[in-house]
């Protein structure tokens, strides 16, 4: 997922796809630990997306915060 996408999501998205990135990134392990994984660099693209998704998050909730202030 580039950055630019995850900017374009409103907030009620970036919820759903971080509950939708954590769900896969369960998977990806329990796939992983039972050697059914082809490819374990999925893992890591996975976490990159979950951490792109927090970033956003975060960012407009500290954009909120001070347009609040």
């Amino acid at each position: 997922m580039m950055k630019e996408k995850v900017h374009e999501l409103r907030d009620d998205e970036l919820q759903q796809k971080l509950a939708s990135l954590k769900t896969e990134l369960f998977n990806l392990r329990f796939s992983h630990a039972t050697g059914q994984l082809a490819n374990p660099m999925q893992i890591q693209n996975v976490k990159r997306d979950i951490a792109r998704v927090k970033t956003v998050i975060r960012e407009r909730e500290i954009r909120a915060g001070k347009e609040a202030k």
